[in-house]
């Protein structure tokens, strides 16, 4: 008997199997995938957008045929001549499931919208930018010397401003003239130089003495996430953040994912590519309209990601960082015009700057690391690890630096969990749990007060207790282990072996109730024995990176640990060195730099040294690459225990007691896999 069709939503990675002609909105609601609609399906709020992707997803193991879904309909086709339908969108109240289909949730279609917590950073950066205003006095034509107005202002710059020598692009040209004229030959420039010899290139006029400033933006281009923060040219100052979901993670959650969909679905990569372009375009117009300012204004932009996504961000197929020797097709830095990119909410001619890259696994992103944190001038040897979906990893001193990337996957952000979510509010974000009553209480995003605290109920009630996010899901498995509610291996034992009734039966497993409201019709979320797995490979990912590199270097400590990134940023120190995401160090020389990427993009937007500096470091570094080291997998498993099987971690014992326990064995199915009775 044929199975029903598999129905796979993104971001949340939740599944099911359907019937033929479901529509894909109810699929969500008895998923519990958070998909908007306020109209009850009549196909006239558009809440409910949704976007299909078709092809081949290695790692779901499904084909997507372009008949999965049912064929556009009339309600859409009405929708979408009145207000519009963003191409490849469809009406998940109209949409039905005919196939096997994965189907993305955009941020704007969420009821619970992403909170994107990539802030900028306060930082004192030296401003030495590529790009400057110049106020010039112009000679008026006259048909006795017969030149061109470009001419004349070059004239006037090399006069006035000791610029012997300007270059331009037809675009800027071509506008030259009516400013000259309207500003009665007074003008104001800007100009941009890629080095302090190179011959600067004219990028904009304005008429007269422009005051309103020129402004740049640092974008940290991320696997899930797109941060980025426009900041003033002249001061420094940043004037807006704001963030955006990768449209790209309905290709594939993982960076593998996404070079496997380009390897097995002919011009995979340019979708990819203008997808992301497209969200590019989208916060670029956000940020302006936050700001109050032109877009314009914005005449330069320096990007800062991995090499996935660098090169899908520049057009190129990624799949040769899909296997061995994982080359790129360059590592050097790049300097680009938004033409180049195709991004059209910039001025054609500004002007795009992305960071060299350490090595095929190792991007732009971690070299902003470097440059935001130095760990190359640091005395004490320092431990540098960007947590997301991909961790870059770096060690050194002033004696040596050296990289990695490991493969951490998207657990740590809520997703493949299964009462995971991103950080939105009412996402449960810290958890504490009594090692006597074997209570939970929690904290939710945008209520500072405690779930036992009075006054939770009522600052919650708008939000609800939505599910649980990656900080959250991190503390609870710790929480876990330091209540004695699971054992070292993982294990979360049985009500009789716990004395708790929160620890209830799922199959053979147990699993761990932190909130019930499915009474009053909302979610039971719960830590699964399949959340800790996913915990335990991505915490096994990160630690085994760190400890190659420790390897590679000869020590088996560090003297700290900088956990950077936004997610970094939100991480109990405590939790984590229970999980054993990190090597044992003293908890005081824990620290956290926010999101170092996003810092190091700043620094090279608002200094053109730093970035004559980045691309000597990285030439220095050196890199270790985790896919080739046998020793990787060696550390991955003995760094599956928790905290770990062979680490004795002394530090953590100075501070907590964790409790000598064990599920795994004894007569009851449910607690876990049975051992074989010897012959």
């Amino acid at each position: 008997m044929a199975q029903d069709p598999l129905v796979i939503f993104t971001p949340s990675g939740k599944r099911g199997r359907f019937p033929v002609g479901t529509p894909v909105l109810t699929a969500a609601r008895q998923l519990g995938v958070d998909l908007d609609s306020v109209c009850g399906g009549r196909g006239i709020c558009s809440k409910c957008q949704i976007t299909p992707s078709y092809g081949d997803f290695s790692k779901h193991g499904v084909h997507v045929a372009q008949d999965a879904l049912s064929d556009w309909n009339a309600v859409e086709a009405r929708y979408d001549e009145k207000r519009g339908l963003k191409s490849g969108r469809r009406l998940g109240c109209q949409a039905a499931v005919q196939g096997d289909v994965v189907i993305d949730v955009p941020p704007e279609s969420q009821v619970h919208r992403q909170v994107v917590r990539k802030a900028a950073t306060a930082r004192v950066i030296e401003m030495d930018p590529a790009t400057r205003l110049y106020y010039v006095e112009v000679q008026e034509p006259d048909m006795h010397e017969p030149t061109g107005d470009l001419e004349r202002v070059a004239r006037a710059l090399e006069a006035q401003w000791d610029i012997p020598e300007i270059s331009t692009e037809f675009s800027t040209l071509s506008k030259l003239q009516p400013v000259l004229r309207k500003g009665g030959w007074e003008i104001t420039v800007a100009l941009h130089k890629d080095d302090h010899d190179a011959v600067p290139r004219l990028l904009a006029a304005w008429p007269g003495l422009h005051e309103g400033g020129i402004y740049g933006l640092a974008i940290d281009l991320g696997s899930t996430t797109i941060a980025a923060h426009l900041t003033d040219l002249d001061t420094g100052e940043v004037k807006a953040s704001s963030g955006i979901m990768n449209p790209q993670i309905r290709f594939g959650e993982d960076l593998m994912s996404r070079v496997s969909y380009a390897m097995m679905n002919p011009g995979g990569d340019a979708e990819m590519t203008r997808a992301v372009r497209e969200a590019l375009d989208a916060l670029v117009l956000e940020i302006a309209t936050e700001a109050g300012i032109d877009p314009s204004l914005i005449l330069e932009t320096v990007f800062v990601c991995n090499p996935v996504m660098h090169h899908l961000l520049l057009g190129i197929d990624p799949v040769e960082l899909g296997q061995a020797p994982f080359a790129l097709a360059t590592s050097d830095a790049m300097t680009l015009t938004a033409r180049d990119l195709d991004l059209k909410a910039l001025p054609p001619s500004a002007q795009i700057y992305i960071l060299p890259c350490i090595a095929g696994h190792v991007g732009a992103d971690a070299a902003a690391v470097a440059l935001s944190e130095e760990p190359g001038k640091s005395n004490d040897l320092a431990l540098i690890v960007d947590v997301g979906t991909n961790a870059e990893i770096l060690l050194g001193d002033k004696s040596r630096v050296l990289a990695c990337s490991s493969p951490t996957g998207p657990a740590f952000e809520g997703a493949q969990i299964s009462s995971g979510q991103r950080a939105a509010p009412g996402a449960i974000e810290a958890i504490r749990i009594d090692p006597v009553t074997k209570e939970p209480r929690f904290r939710v995003i945008g209520c500072d007060k405690w779930s036992d605290e009075d006054g939770f109920a009522e600052e919650t009630a708008a939000s609800g207790i939505t599910g649980i996010c990656g900080s959250g899901i991190i503390e609870a498995v710790a929480e876990l282990r330091t209540a004695g509610l699971m054992d070292p291996s993982g294990l979360i034992g049985g009500p009789d072996k716990t004395g708790t009734e929160r620890c209830i039966p799922e199959g053979r497993t147990f699993s761990y109730l932190v909130h019930d409201a499915s009474e009053d019709g909302g979610p039971r979320i719960t830590v699964t024995q399949g959340d800790i797995r996913a915990i335990q490979l991505a915490k096994s990912a990160l630690y085994a990176g760190a400890r190659l590199l420790m390897d590679t270097r000869g020590v088996d400590k560090v003297d700290r640990v900088v956990l950077a990134g936004a997610f970094g940023a939100h991480i109990s120190p405590l939790h984590a060195m229970v999980l054993g995401m990190i090597p044992d160090v003293p908890l005081d020389k824990v620290t956290s730099a926010g999101n170092a990427a996003g810092t190091g993009a700043r620094i090279a937007l608002c200094n053109l040294a730093a970035r004559r500096e980045i691309e000597r470091v990285v030439r220095e570094i050196t890199k270790v690459e985790t896919a080739i080291e046998p020793k990787f997998q060696e550390h991955f498993v003995a760094a599956n225990a928790i905290p770990h099987a062979t680490d004795p971690f002394p530090e953590l014992k100075k501070l907590v007691n964790l409790p000598d326990v064990s599920f795994n064995s004894g007569g009851d199915d449910r607690g876990g896999r049975r051992r074989r009775k010897r012959a």
